[in-house]
């Protein structure tokens, strides 16, 4: 997930079509700034700062953290005259950026109690005056840009927003509702299991376009694909609690060596948020705990499991090309699916100077791709050649299985 390289407003514009792009960056920006404080609305205070394990950030954090972007890249960035509202705020609330200064490391984010969640909203309130009043004076094209970038930022932050959220409420030992109408971790069924069959051949492999895309979707290239089939739908509940009651979790014929040794010493048996209770398969939910529908989409597998339960199946994972050759046939966007394609840059792939080159890049190593999009994704974020990327034996984002063959 990066910066894109795509101009979002051609220099030689007219002052007309300038005008047109900056009202709907406006309405953008703040469409999405509520949304973020809206997927916030339904938490309590002593919600705000927790951080069970290191992977989740507290949910203060990401409201500070995407407010933090637009005014480090945008503000200080083109502005002169800009005041901070906080100067400690660059410390407590950068990310990853080392190229934007110190920061506090990312375990130790649950422990930052102050600043106060009010002073947060504050912040956001500022940063947010500020941002309108600047796209007023109609800035250029480079800043425009990475406005862009920010907005695109804060909807793959909403999006862990409801990882994290659930994880912070899913561990707690009453199973407590974010909201009695969320559904945004509850994928349906997509239908009758087909496979689709695709014959060998050439094919490009790429965003090529103008709309809006990550630096880790460019470099448009060939990629050769010897024939395959990939199944319309996704793996669903049933379909893998045959996997957990055939003793999939106790075979290590099934299991990559990394896998078998993961599970093992982390007492994995499951995928994460589901509950043997009273002699039934239950599992927790935004909207509280439920009983497993044996024909939902499966969701909240690592890598090794989706991994595992191919290799039961006597199938594959999909490499993420096979996945977006066949994309515009396939059911898709009830959960991110693993695929079998290690997180590499595509040819001719350059970082961006300075540190919105950090954004992707820096990532490329020991990560699995998936592809496609979940109940969760920002619309805009929801497109065939998007790359979300992941460490293989995670369960906590909203993640499911598609077998190849």
């Amino acid at each position: 997930m990066g910066p894109t390289n795509h101009d979002i407003m051609d220099i030689t514009a007219t002052a007309e079509e300038r005008s047109v792009e900056i009202a709907s960056l406006k309405t953008q920006f703040a469409s999405v700034r509520e949304r973020t404080v809206n997927i916030c609305t339904p938490l309590l205070a002593e919600d705000y700062a927790v951080q069970p394990i290191t992977d989740v950030s507290p949910p203060k954090w990401h409201l500070a953290h995407t407010t933090w972007f637009f005014e480090t890249f945008v503000l200080k960035g083109f502005l002169t005259d800009y005041k901070e509202f906080d100067p400690t705020f660059a410390y407590h609330f950068n990310s990853y950026y080392n190229n934007a200064g110190d920061r506090v490391i990312r375990s130790n984010r649950g422990l930052m109690t102050r600043p106060r969640v009010e002073k947060i909203y504050e912040y956001r309130e500022y940063v947010d005056e500020c941002m309108v009043s600047f796209l007023g004076t109609h800035p250029d094209h480079k800043a425009l840009e990475i406005i862009q970038l920010g907005i695109q930022h804060e909807m793959q932050h909403q999006e862990l927003l409801y990882y994290d959220i659930k994880y912070i409420l899913g561990h707690q030992p009453f199973f407590p509702v974010y909201d009695s109408n969320e559904s945004s971790d509850k994928p349906t069924s997509s239908g009758t299991f087909d496979w689709i069959y695709q014959e060998e051949g050439v094919f490009q492999i790429g965003h090529s376009s103008d709309s809006f895309h990550f630096d880790n979707e460019k470099g448009c290239h060939k990629v050769i694909l010897e024939a395959y089939s990939i199944a319309s739908r996704p793996v669903t509940f049933g379909e893998y609690l045959e996997f957990m009651e055939d003793g999939g979790y106790e075979d290590f014929n099934l299991w990559h060596s990394d896998g078998w040794d993961y599970i093992k010493k982390q007492g994995i048996t499951s995928p994460l948020y589901i509950h043997k209770i009273s002699g039934r398969w239950m599992r927790y939910t935004l909207s509280g705990l439920v009983e497993v529908d044996p024909n939902d989409v499966l969701i909240h597998v690592s890598y090794y499991e989706a991994w595992a339960f191919a290799q039961w199946k006597g199938c594959r994972l999909p490499t993420e090309f096979e996945w977006e050759v066949l994309a515009d046939k396939l059911d898709w966007g009830q959960v991110w699916e693993w695929t079998n394609s290690a997180y590499l840059p595509y040819p001719r792939f350059a970082k961006a100077p300075g540190a919105l080159g950090e954004y992707n890049g820096k990532f490329m190593v020991n990560q699995m791709v998936l592809r496609g999009a979940s109940t969760a994704t920002t619309v805009g974020q929801s497109r065939k050649t998007y790359r979300n990327f992941f460490h293989p034996h995670l369960q906590w984002h909203f993640a499911g299985i598609r077998l190849a063959k």
